[in-house]
C-alpha cells in the first residue's frame, strides 16, 4: 500500500464513522432535530455525501472496482429482501 492509498484508507474510516455518528443523532433526536443550524436529516445526507465521495474516489484510483461494488450493492439489496423488513 503506497501513501495515497493510505490517505484514502483513512480518510473514508474517518468518513465512515461521522456517517455513523450522524445515523446515531437521528435515532436520539429523531430527523428534523436541529444543531448549529442544520437537521439531523441535512447531516446525515452531508456525511454519506462525503462516504461516497471517498468510495468514487476509490474507483477511480483503481483500489476498488465499480462492477465489483455495483455486484455487491445488488446482492446486499437481495438479502436484504429476504431476511428483512424493509421491503415488505
Amino acid at each position: 500500500m503506497n501513501e495515497r492509498e493510505r490517505e484514502i484508507l483513512l480518510i473514508l474510516q474517518e468518513e465512515s464513522a461521522e456517517v455513523i455518528q450522524a445515523v446515531s443523532k437521528v435515532f436520539r433526536f429523531g430527523w428534523d432535530s436541529e444543531w448549529d443550524g442544520q437537521t439531523n436529516r441535512e447531516h446525515l445526507t452531508e456525511e454519506v455525501g462525503d462516504y461516497l465521495a471517498m468510495v468514487q474516489i476509490m474507483i477511480d484510483t483503481g483500489m476498488i472496482y465499480q462492477t465489483e461494488v455495483t455486484n455487491a450493492k445488488h446482492k446486499k439489496i437481495e438479502k436484504l429482501k429476504k431476511w428483512s423488513n424493509i421491503f415488505k
